[in-house]
């Protein structure tokens, strides 16, 4: 996530929670979120059965721009998570990649085991923005 990056998860492919820095150029991120929902599926249908024996997917570099990477990830229960990261940043690894998925999805586990929250919403949460937040201060 660099100086810029965005974290973002969905369901059913609309967004649950977004977080970009700097937030100027949110719009186009947002963009960017959605177009690669369309590379998730393709990825996602391409694995077929492999899907289905696994618990997590992590999906690995969806595809770079000249600015950007975008990564991908896929829980057991389809849930979508997108991360776009500086393409300048060289520091972060693919295995770092795959660790902050599996943290925002633990994350994302223990908002889905509050009783007050309802699936499908979007995500209001301190502890879970807490995280999202010291996971961009980390690689900024």
């Amino acid at each position: 996530m660099a100086d810029t990056g965005r974290a973002g998860q969905t369901l059913e492919n609309y967004p649950l929670y977004i977080r970009s820095v700097p937030t100027e150029n949110e719009l186009k991120f947002h963009y960017t979120v959605h177009t690669s929902l369309d590379v998730v599926d393709e990825k996602i249908s391409a694995m077929g059965k492999a899907l289905v024996d696994q618990r997590e997917l992590y999906l690995g570099l969806l595809y770079p721009t000249e600015d950007y990477k975008v990564y991908g990830y896929v829980t057991n229960s389809k849930v979508k998570f997108v991360m776009v990261v500086d393409s300048s940043n060289t520091a972060l690894r693919d295995n770092e990649i795959r660790s902050m998925f599996r943290k925002l999805h633990n994350s994302y586990t223990d908002i889905m085991c509050n009783p007050f929250y309802n699936p499908g919403d979007r995500i209001h949460s301190r502890a879970f923005d807490n995280m999202v937040n010291s996971m961009m201060m980390q690689v900024c």
